[in-house]
Formats: structure tokens, C-alpha cells, sequence
């Protein structure tokens, strides 16, 4: 066999200690792949106009294709790991006011949070005024006129909320498992494991075994998919960047700089309320959770991550697997704090360009719409504007105010998305901490094998 070339030698030296280096920390695969994704994409871009704009639409395609299958792969095994996870977790606790004690807490920590964040990112846009640095005049085109019609209906009336409450229900479980109604498989999920409490463990063991076989099934596959992770990440954020060009940051640098601000304001919140509920020094939590809030940020898709943030909660940071799996699914579908704090600070952004005085109690109707809508929106990308349209109807803001921000909103997703799963995750870390307080939290995981696990 002939040797390599001495120039070589050192290319191939510094290869393998790169390779040594990044083995078993998929966070870092991940990092790598974001910042490669970045550099190809304005390779890629308009900006520099080195290939052309269709090459670039067929070259984009093909690197998204193992982020396309990721995501796939991902949401093909949701519904069946949250049914599992949910039943199993209600079904498994043995103490129904231990049950009912961690939801009345959940709820009144995810509410509470949801209207801080709408509230700061009200703050925020207030002192900031990002609106000021837009000329409104930029929104009155041709293009703007479609999105008018996109707009939500807002609250139902009130003759209509007996309807909208009764449709929670899901006449057709496999209905709403088949078109991912999440809330409506969480319902269902959570009558099926009171039904299983209510009855003799004997005649109940059965469908709790299937149930348990099915999620370790579901988070074998995830395992699998977790191979893709890195390609995934490179080749979405590749096309993204891509398509987006650097130019349309330009005018928006202070609106986006403004949510991003609060965000990350946000996440010193979670992880000051981490280091007094997660017995643990606080750069091991993050440590065990850099990798997920990666994933979520290239996702931007809460969904999309749960089974990731399921594994990381139970295995990683020892939380009690009934609480995890009870309250993962349900802090997927109804804990949208990035999204009420990009609310806030749009729907100000945009009165100011467009010149609309906001009393007191519209910013009251701001928080509190923030916090009401995010209850069962999806959980996917791009739902954040779908709420946004609604709380601008609700203040008298023209519609024609998304075509500004529509171009940005893909980016500041990604961000928001990372804060709702780490809002997930110090859930948890807080019931836990509320309702085993005097026995304390069960102990993480250390082991380098499960260290390197997601």
C-alpha cells in the first residue's frame, strides 16, 4: 500500500484528531453544522451572485433532503411516543393528588411565565422602538394585499364558545392522530390513563406493558434518527440562508435584535428558576441540554424535538418519568413563552411604524391574548404568525404589517422555539421540585455512555 505524500501527513493528522474530538458530542456535530450551513447558504445567496437562481433552488433541495427526512422520521413517531408517554406517565402514578397537585402547579407556572414574556416583550418595544427605524411606506404594495385575507377571527363569541370547548373532545381519536391534533391526542391520552387508574391493576397491565413497549420502540427509532441530526441541521439552514439573502436583515436589524434581546432575557429567567429547582450546579444543566435547544433552534418546532426533550428530562436530568412524560407533551402544546414574547414585541413594532396609539388596555389585551392563544396553537413552525394575526386584528393594526416582518419570522422561530423548550424543560424541573421537595430531585444521570445519549 503506497504512503501519502508528505504534505499530506498533517491534513490527515489534524482529520483524525478533528474526528476524535467531536465523537459522542452530537451538540458540537450540531454547532459545526450550523455555522457550515450558514457559510455555504451565502455561498449560495443573492448576495454574491456566484450561481444562479436556479441552481441554487436544485442544489438547496438536495442538502434539505436529510433535514426533510429528520423531520419525517421525527413527526411519524410523535403521536404514538406522546400516547404512550402520557398514558403511561398518568397511568403509572399512584397517587391521583400527587397527579392533580403537579398539573394545578404546571398550569399556573406556564401561565404565569407566558404573560411575563408577553409583558417583557411589550417592555422591550416600548423603550427600544424598533418601529421608528421603518418607513411604513414600504408596506403599501401589491404584495401586501394577499395577506389581508390570512388574517385570524380572534376569540370565537360567546354563544360560540359551548362548540369550540365540546370540539376539544376528539369524536375520532385516530382522526386526530392521523392530521396531528395534539391537544386533541393529549385529551384523549389523558382520559385513557385515568380510565386505566380507575380500574384493577391486574386487568390494566396488559395495554400499560403494550403501551411501554411502544415507547421504548418509539425512542429506539428516534435514536436512529438522531444519525441524521447534523445533516439535517447543515442542509436546512443552508437553504434558509440561501433563499433569505443578507439584504433582508438589513432595514429589520433593530426588530430582530429587539426579540432576540428578549429571548435571551427570557432564557436567564428559565435558567435562574433551573438553579433553585434542579439540584445540580447549573452549567451541568446546560450541559445536558445545549444539544436539545440546538436541535429545537435548527427545528423550530417544539413537536419535532419531543421525544429528544422527553429522553433528555428522564435520562440526563433524572426527572420522575411520570411527571416528564406528563408534562413534556403538555408543555409542547400549550407553553408557547418565545412565541407570546414575539408578540408582544411585533404587534408594538408595528403600531409604531403604522402610527397606532395603543392605550392600557390594549396592551392588557396584548397579554392577555398572548397567553390564551398560545393554549393549543401548533406546535410547528410558522405558528407564530398565525397568533400574531389574530392579536393584531384585535388592536386595530393593518394586516399588511406581516408582510414586513414575514421575511425575519424564520429566523426569530428558530430562536423562539429554543426558549419554548427550555420553558419545557424548567417545567418540569419545578413541579418536581414543588411536589418532592422534601425527598429531593432524583439524581441526573452521569454516565459517559448516557451522556453522549440523546
Amino acid at each position: 500500500m503506497r504512503s501519502l505524500p508528505l504534505f499530506l501527513q498533517p491534513v490527515v493528522n489534524l482529520t483524525a484528531q478533528f474526528d476524535k474530538f467531536i465523537q459522542g458530542r452530537l451538540w458540537l456535530k450540531v454547532l459545526i453544522a450550523l455555522f457550515l450551513g450558514v457559510l455555504c447558504g451565502i455561498l449560495l445567496g443573492p448576495d454574491l451572485h456566484l450561481v444562479s437562481a436556479d441552481a441554487v433552488v436544485t442544489i438547496t433541495a438536495w442538502l434539505a433532503l436529510p433535514g426533510q427526512l429528520f423531520l419525517a422520521i421525527i413527526q411519524m413517531i410523535v403521536v404514538p411516543l406522546v400516547l404512550a408517554s402520557v398514558v403511561r406517565g398518568l397511568a403509572a402514578n399512584n397517587n391521583p393528588a400527587a397527579l392533580k397537585q403537579n398539573g394545578v402547579i404546571a398550569l399556573l407556572f406556564i401561565i404565569g411565565s407566558t404573560a411575563i414574556a408577553a409583558a417583557l416583550g411589550i417592555t422591550l418595544a416600548l423603550n427600544i422602538q424598533p418601529g421608528a427605524y421603518i418607513d411604513a411606506g414600504i408596506l403599501i404594495d401589491s404584495q401586501a394585499a394577499p395577506l389581508t385575507s390570512a388574517v385570524g377571527k380572534g376569540f370565537p363569541e360567546l354563544a360560540d364558545l359551548p362548540d369550540k370547548v365540546s370540539a376539544l373532545i376528539p369524536k375520532n381519536p385516530l382522526a386526530s392522530m392521523a392530521s396531528g391534533e395534539m391537544l386533541q391526542v393529549i385529551l384523549f391520552a389523558a382520559v385513557l390513563g385515568a380510565a386505566l387508574l380507575s380500574i384493577p391493576a391486574q386487568q390494566s397491565k396488559p395495554l400499560f406493558e403494550l403501551l411501554g413497549a411502544l415507547q421504548e420502540v418509539s425512542l429506539r427509532i428516534v435514536s436512529w434518527a438522531m444519525v441524521l441530526a447534523p445533516f439535517a441541521v447543515f442542509g436546512l439552514i443552508t437553504k434558509l440562508v440561501a433563499n433569505l439573502g443578507i439584504e433582508v436583515l438589513g432595514g429589520m436589524l433593530v426588530y430582530v435584535l429587539t426579540v432576540v434581546l428578549g429571548i435571551l432575557l427570557l432564557a436567564m429567567l428559565y435558567l435562574l428558576v433551573a438553579k433553585f429547582t434542579w439540584h445540580g450546579p447549573i452549567k451541568q444543566f446546560i450541559s445536558h441540554i445545549r444539544e436539545l435547544l440546538l436541535l429545537a433552534f435548527s427545528t423550530s418546532s417544539s413537536a419535532a424535538v419531543m421525544p429528544i426533550t422527553l429522553d433528555v428530562t428522564e435520562n440526563k436530568l433524572g426527572i420522575n418519568a411520570d411527571i416528564a412524560r406528563f408534562l413534556i407533551p403538555l408543555g409542547a402544546t400549550i407553553n408557547m413563552t418565545g412565541t407570546a414574547l414575539y408578540q408582544g414585541v411585533a404587534t408594538v413594532f408595528l403600531a409604531q411604524v403604522f402610527g397606532v396609539d395603543l392605550s392600557l388596555s390594549s396592551y392588557l389585551f396584548i397579554v392577555t391574548m398572548a397567553v390564551a392563544a398560545s393554549i393549543g396553537s401548533p406546535a410547528t413552525p410558522g405558528a407564530g404568525i398565525i397568533i400574531l394575526s389574530m392579536v393584531l386584528e384585535g388592536v386595530g393594526i393593518p394586516a399588511a404589517g406581516i408582510a414586513l416582518i414575514l421575511g425575519v419570522d424564520r429566523i426569530l422561530d428558530m430562536c423562539r422555539t429554543s426558549v419554548n423548550v427550555l420553558g419545557d424543560v424548567v417545567s418540569c424541573t419545578t413541579v418536581q421540585y414543588f411536589t418532592n421537595k422534601e425527598e429531593g430531585n432524583a439524581a441526573p444521570v452521569d454516565n459517559p455512555a448516557e451522556s453522549g445519549k440523546v
